[in-house]
Order: C-alpha cells, then structure tokens, then sequence
C-alpha cells in the first residue's frame, strides 16, 4: 500500500467492487492513548472504507496502549510574596519506570481546573511559576504522555495564597495546552481575575500578549484590552486564537531570468556604456561636452536605480514563491498580562504549551 499509484482490487463483479481503484489523495488520524496513529483514507466509488479501518484501530487503541510504559510524576511547590500577593514557583519532574525521561506536555491543574501549561525539557523536567489568587489552592501536575510513556498526575499540593492590600490581577488559560498540525487553528481562553478591586479609585486596564511563539504562526486575543472596574471580583475572560500555516505550493511569482533572456535590456546598457565613455573622452578637448557627460551619466546611474525596485514590485504583486508552514515541534508559549497607571507597570505571565505536528 506504499505505492502512489492506483491500484486495482479484485472482486466479483456482483458486488460492485471489480475494477475498483484505490487511493492515496486523503488522511484522517485516529487519537489513540499512546499517541496518535494515522490511517490512510480510501475512496472506491463513494464507499468510505476510511471509517471501518478507523473502527478496527479503535477496538486496537488497548493493545497500543498496553506497550507505553507506567510514568510517575513529581510536582514540588514553593511560594513567594510578590508585592503583598502569593506566587508558587512549580517544578516538575516526570519518568517512566525505567527510568527514562517523559516528553511531551505537562498541565498544571488548581481544583481540577487547568491553569498552566510547559512543554517538558529533553531531560522531563519543567519549571513554572503561576499567581495564586487568595484562599486555598490544590494544585496538581497532569502529564499528556507520549509514544513511550503513559499519562499519569502527581499527588495534590495544597498551597494557601495570602492577601494582599493593593489591588492587582491574575492570568490563567484553559486549555493549558494545545496540539496542531500545521494550517490548523486553535482556540483558548484567557481569564484575568481582579483582586483588591475594591482598592481601585479608577479603573484598571489589562493588555493581553503572547511571546514564544514558533515562526509562521500568530496569536490573538479577543478583546486584547480588558477592563478591571472598582469593586470587581467577576473573572474577564478573553479568547486566544493560535494559527497555524500549512505547507503551501510555489505561487506565481516571477522566475529569476535566466542568462541572455532580456537582449533589449544589454542592447540599450552596452551602447549607452560605450557612449558614456566617447563623452569622457571627448570632454577633455571640449567645455560643453564635460557638462552633457554629467548629464548622461546621471540619466545612467537613475536609470540603474530604478531597476532596483523589481523585486519589490514582484514581492507585494506576485508574493513569495512558496508558503512556509509552521515548523513541527513542542513549545512553550508565554502569555503576558500588564497594566500600568502611567508610572509603574504591573505584568502577570502564565505559561502554555503548543505542540505543531
């Protein structure tokens, strides 16, 4: 089935299938436990055989499962006071029973609901810091699994934020992580929580933005400015949009030219050459031949200039001559919340994994 080309599959020709050509122009992918398994996806005459090999991958997905190994996962929480309010420095660590390192994404979770996301380093460890509202916390570390290894969570940390008498804010995102093939797009959603509103004699604006992320590729908040008014304790919620390119297909912009493809271009740059070098001659005997060769060569050196302009004009008319897609890999992107009064800024970051396949 590796083959590109049609192939035939033999049958009685009472059932339809005799003559009937197989091909290779589409995929689906079936999530299995241990990682994602792609089918080929078959059209014969309308029938869509793509469905039966996905139910037989499905009643298979225990067998794929029973191979990936037992991981543990640790989570050690430490906080600070970051100007009267509590910060957790999170670190966490994740192997398999062997003892080799997990890979892939790891989410912080506070009561069950995720807050934080990163993307494990080669040796399975990952370092967050997340801002803790006042009250009591339980946090726990849910690691996704990967080819190897299974998923698993780390026992819950109870942590109590203190606090504090200014106002200020916190940032989390849910879903903590996210997984894209390349031209896809995903959506999260950010929540901004007042604290101290009541502290607040104005109100306090919140500009949302993101860092880290991978090339070809953007994110956008929805409202990006978010509003914190006196006296507010409702959490703000703002929608993330991450977008992806895909692989693209050369477009129609112009081929370089090829040696001797433009005559009339050297047949109008040799002979003004050879008359911009008579001139130079000749003005040496006379006045007013020195004065026309200035002219001339300045008419030559504008005349050059202006070819300059070519491959801007093919660029913003014709375009690049191939689309670049978003490179596969896992990163760790980072969200940033900030508001000022025009003296002193105050910024919040939260952390979130993205993995583009």
């Amino acid at each position: 089935m590796g083959s590109t080309a049609p192939h035939r599959w033999p049958g009685p020709t009472r059932a339809g299938y005799n003559g009937c050509k197989l091909t290779h122009s589409r995929r689906t992918a079936i999530s299995l436990v241990s990682g994602a398994v792609h089918v080929r996806r078959f059209n014969c005459r309308g029938v869509r055989l793509d469905r039966l090999a996905a139910f037989l991958l499905a009643l298979a997905a225990p067998a794929f499962a029973a191979n990936a190994q037992a991981t543990q996962t640790r989570l050690s929480t430490e906080t600070h006071d970051r100007n009267g309010h509590t910060q957790a420095a999170l670190s966490v660590a994740v192997s398999g029973e062997d003892g080799t390192p997990g890979s892939g994404n790891v989410t912080i979770e506070d009561a069950g609901k995720p807050v934080a996301g990163a993307v494990l380093t080669p040796d399975g460890t990952a370092k967050l810091n997340v801002d803790l509202p006042p009250g009591a916390h339980d946090l726990r570390a849910v690691y996704a699994g990967d080819l190897a290894h299974s998923a698993s969570a780390s026992d819950p940390s109870p942590v109590r934020a203190l606090a504090g008498s200014t106002p200020d804010f916190s940032v989390a995102v849910n879903p903590a992580s996210m997984s894209l093939a390349a031209g896809q797009t995903g959506t999260a959603t950010a929540t901004v929580t007042p604290l101290n509103a009541a502290a607040l004699t104005a109100p306090m604006f919140v500009t949302l933005s993101c860092s880290g992320m991978p090339d070809q590729s953007s994110c956008a908040f929805t409202p990006e400015n978010v509003e914190i008014l006196p006296n507010a304790t409702a959490p703000i919620v703002s929608s993330m949009v991450v977008t992806t390119e895909a692989p693209g297909t050369r477009g129609t912009a112009i081929s370089p030219a090829r040696s001797g493809s433009r005559p009339v271009s050297w047949a109008v740059l040799i002979p003004g050459a050879l008359a911009l070098a008579g001139l130079g001659f000749a003005a040496r005997r006379r006045r007013w031949l020195s004065r026309l060769s200035l002219l001339a060569i300045l008419g030559f050196v504008t005349v050059l200039g202006t070819t300059a302009c070519s491959p801007r004009y093919n660029y913003f008319n014709h375009g690049p001559p191939y689309n670049l897609p978003t490179p596969a890999g896992s990163y760790t992107v980072t969200i940033a919340a900030q508001s000022s009064n025009g003296v002193t800024a105050n910024t919040h970051t939260i952390t979130f994994a993205l993995t583009v396949k």
